[in-house]
């Protein structure tokens, strides 16, 4: 139900103006494929979130194999993936997973994504490149 409600961007063009256009508000991009598991669980918590955060973010979806041309500049090799930009720039998160380009892992929860969102957009707007996410989501707190 979720990517059914989403904006798609068809093309690489679409992505890129998508990025370059918006200026008060962090673009959050999911790359992978509608009918894959994981991405309808994330589109269904993005969609959920887009009345909450429509202020200081936007969220799109973009097919990675539709839409090819970001999988190697962006290493988009997972299922489900998940990137911020602010003003043109892609913005970086620490997460605790040792990847800090992109969410791909599960998320828990809308409250989480939002949590996430809005860590991003108050460091994008004081200049950092790069925020520290308000949960660590590395592999020791599982034990």
């Amino acid at each position: 139900m979720g990517s059914a409600m989403l904006q798609h961007l068809p093309t690489g063009w679409h992505v890129d103006q998508a990025i370059l256009s918006e200026e008060s508000r962090i673009v959050c991009l999911r790359f992978g494929n509608d009918a894959n598991p994981e991405c309808m669980d994330m589109d269904e918590k993005l969609y959920k979130i887009v009345d909450a955060v429509k202020q200081w973010a936007v969220i799109y979806l973009v097919d990675n194999k539709q839409v090819p041309d970001f999988n190697a500049l962006y290493e988009i090799y997972d299922p489900c993936t998940v990137m911020f930009f602010w003003r043109n720039k892609h913005m970086q998160v620490d997460f605790g997973t040792g990847n800090n380009n992109k969410i791909n892992f599960e998320i828990g929860s809308k409250q989480e994504l939002i949590d996430i969102l809005e860590t991003v957009y108050r460091g994008a707007s004081k200049g950092r490149g790069l925020v520290v996410s308000p949960k660590d989501y590395s592999s020791r707190w599982a034990y």
